[in-house]
């Protein structure tokens, strides 16, 4: 019995290796948009995609970030400025692709592009402080989606959507978590629903990487910022070794970060490159052996993981 069931084990993992390294041909006559291209994961999946042959269409937020790019890219590589957060823009620079692309339609479109702050405890935060982050990595998303979806039905083409392992475990306060859960709901409708029309719909989920949204002197410039426009009242309810702590824990993290930004940006080339992309790709050591598992397990465990981490607040019972 035990044979036999290794036997079967050993085929599903070989059927599964088999699957995972057929990839499409003729990928120089692709297009693809990447959000998010000034700097980390859109930065090197830009500069990837393009030593693939594919046509990369690479958007930035700052014209700064689109010629540093530029300058490491061949001439094949486009750039054009974008604020997902602005729906002029995202129009925009849907009716730039359209133009460029055609008859072929918009092969992929990774959504990349999002950022982590304000991130600081619930109460001291307010809506505004949400809205910034859900503006960028769930509505500019979803927008960009929108706009640019016939041209990817078009293609009977990709969509990549950059979630986090934060959409699959709640790791923080503020609005980065939410939307990535958001943007886990959002992939999950939109594959069933293009699924017909044959377009395929991925998300990445990576652990913590070295990047801006685990960047320790923007996490507690953050925090400071924040912590001087707390009422006296929630202030003394917290302490000042509170704050302090909460900064230090900045410093803990970025060393714990993954360098290794290819393994994301593999993840997306897969996706965009497969024969059978895969429906979620989990990266890092963390991600894999750690965050995933403690999102299946009950909550009264992830609960405890989290709060042998945080600091107690003076007032605490």
């Amino acid at each position: 019995m035990w044979l036999s069931l290794l036997v079967l084990l050993a085929l599903i993992f070989l059927y599964r290796q088999y699957r995972h390294r057929h990839k499409l041909q003729n990928l120089t006559d692709k297009y693809v948009l990447i959000t998010g291209c000034d700097s980390g994961f859109g930065y090197l999946a830009a500069k990837q995609m393009d030593n693939l042959g594919l046509h990369v269409l690479a958007a930035c937020l700052t014209k700064k970030g689109a010629e540093e790019l530029k300058n490491e890219s061949s001439t094949r590589l486009q750039t054009v400025i974008l604020d997902v957060t602005d729906c002029q823009s995202v129009t925009s620079v849907a009716n730039w692709v359209s133009g460029i692309v055609g008859n072929k339609g918009l092969w992929g479109l990774v959504n990349n592009a999002g950022v982590s702050l304000p991130i600081a405890p619930t109460e001291w935060l307010s809506k505004d402080d949400y809205l910034k982050v859900l503006n960028v990595n769930l509505l500019g998303l979803i927008d960009v989606t929108i706009k640019l979806l016939p041209q990817v039905r078009k293609a009977k083409g990709r969509i990549v959507n950059v979630s986090s392992i934060a959409g699959r475990v709640t790791i923080c306060p503020g609005g980065y978590c939410i939307s990535k859960y958001g943007v886990e709901s959002f992939s999950d409708n939109l594959r069933r629903e293009m699924a017909p029309f044959g377009v395929k719909v991925c998300m990445v989920e990576p652990g913590f990487f070295r990047t801006q949204v685990t960047d320790a002197r923007l996490l507690k410039e953050n925090f400071k910022i924040i912590w001087e426009r707390v009422p006296d009242e929630v202030r003394k309810s917290y302490g000042q070794q509170f704050y302090e702590k909460t900064c230090s824990i900045t410093d803990l993290l970025q060393s714990k970060t993954n360098t290794k930004l290819h393994l994301v940006t593999d993840c997306m080339e897969h996706a965009l490159t497969a024969v059978y992309p895969k429906t979620r790709y989990s990266a890092g050591w963390d991600a894999k052996l750690l965050y995933l598992p403690l999102s299946y397990l009950p909550t009264v465990i992830a609960d405890l993981f989290f709060k042998m981490k945080q600091p107690k607040p003076a007032q605490s019972l």
